[in-house]
């Protein structure tokens, strides 16, 4: 997905609303490669975890454990004021809607700027990509992430313009269903990387 991909938060489902799925085919394909493309990260991580046990050991206790939970707690509680708006488009109140989008969005918009503070820290600390294999697979993944959550913001910013004009209703809102989805699967994917990174020692 790219952000040139943002308007197939537009496309629309025709299924029949008792057995469509949320958003539109065309996110879900986005979502799928996304996974796909975790699933292999992940792999890599688990195959550099058995080569460098120590590594991995070591490198969880260095680490801002404060900056992994404030990342976790700002993508889960930006996935429900996202779900809160959805859920009161469906109910015909868009202008609530249209506040939890941007209650959603600020909230979001503190993930690169936790990100940033946490990479700060970690370079005042000596931690860079080449601290060591644990260092060099923590910052690839996480980077990536970053990248699809920031892809997830500007999606985020295109919906909310289209909310504003008047582009969603109780019956047709499913470019926030599909935005909804994919941040969503974004923040599942965090909460997978970060026991990885900042518990598991």
């Amino acid at each position: 997905m790219t952000a040139a991909a943002i308007p197939v938060f537009e496309q629309q489902d025709n299924a029949p609303s008792g057995r469509r799925i949320p958003g539109n085919k065309g996110i879900w394909v986005g979502i799928t490669c996304e996974f796909v493309e975790f699933l292999v990260l992940f792999v890599v991580y688990f195959v550099a975890r058995a080569h460098f046990p120590e590594s991995f050991e070591q490198g969880t206790d260095r680490l801002s454990r404060v900056a992994g939970t404030i990342i976790t707690l700002l993508m889960v509680t930006s996935s429900f004021f996202i779900a809160c708006s959805v859920a009161t488009m469906r109910a015909g109140k868009r202008r609530q809607s249209i506040y939890w989008l941007v209650a959603g969005l600020v909230v979001a918009l503190g993930y690169p700027v936790a990100k940033y503070l946490e990479i700060s820290w970690n370079l005042a600390h000596g931690i860079n990509g080449e601290s060591g294999i644990f260092f060099t697979v923590y910052y690839y993944l996480t980077f990536n992430h970053l990248v699809h959550a920031t892809w997830g913001i500007l999606g985020i910013l295109w919906v909310l313009a289209r909310h504003l004009a008047g582009g969603y209703s109780a019956d047709d809102h499913a470019g926030l269903e599909a935005l909804a989805s994919y941040w969503h699967a974004t923040d599942i994917i965090w909460l997978v990387i970060f026991p990885f990174f900042y518990v598991l020692a």
